[in-house]
């Protein structure tokens, strides 16, 4: 029998990997969250297979996205970045990532880790969606706009609500999958308990 999928992810086996194994996954690892964050605002503007076969190059580069190595970046590391053609050679994100590093530090500093402070905004659990198709899907939404805010708030650049979408969704705060999808309903039997229906 064919598996079904959300269309997005096309034939390519490492896009279909990513689809099956990680997206909509609940993360609360405060270095995943983390590095999925830096990962997604140097996606905006492009498609994420584009990041998904750099990732481990940017990994590399990002000194495997330690915050505390990426906040310490100085000019010679931003040259370095800026000559890797393995990343996106983007120097406002370049330097983004690096200030977004300082300001999860000083979140981590003032006792809000960034695990709590995201899932905060749906009580630690998944927003379950029931789109079943593709053209319904929506890059920001209400909740997007106000987590954006807050981020904003907090200093973080690049922070915009699509941005904050692409992870939410990335990262399991929302299910986004079709309800044609295999993943939609193993997503929701994996962790019953931890779901609520949206509207």
């Amino acid at each position: 029998m064919e598996t079904v999928r959300c269309g997005w992810c096309g034939t390519d086996e490492l896009y279909c990997r990513y689809h099956d194994t990680e997206w909509g996954v609940p993360v609360k690892d405060e270095q995943q969250l983390f590095e999925t964050l830096i990962l997604e605002t140097f996606q905006a503007g492009l498609n994420w297979i584009t990041i998904l076969r750099k990732r481990e190059t940017f990994r590399n580069a990002f000194l495997q996205f330690s915050p505390e190595k990426v906040a310490n970046m100085q000019e010679a590391h931003i040259i370095e970045l800026m000559n890797n053609p393995g990343i996106i050679r983007n120097f406002a994100k370049i330097k983004a990532a690096i200030h977004n590093a300082g300001c999860y530090l000083k979140m981590q500093d003032a006792g809000k880790p960034l695990s709590q402070f995201l899932w905060q905004f749906t009580e630690g659990k998944t927003l379950i969606n029931h789109y079943s198709s593709l053209s319904e899907l929506p890059s920001r939404t209400a909740l997007s706009d106000l987590i954006s805010k807050e981020l904003k708030a907090l200093g973080f650049a690049f922070m915009g609500s699509m941005v904050v979408y692409a992870h939410m969704q990335a990262t399991g705060m929302v299910n986004d999958h079709l309800t044609t999808c295999f993943r939609y309903r193993e997503l929701i039997d994996n962790s019953r308990q931890h779901c609520i229906l949206a509207e």
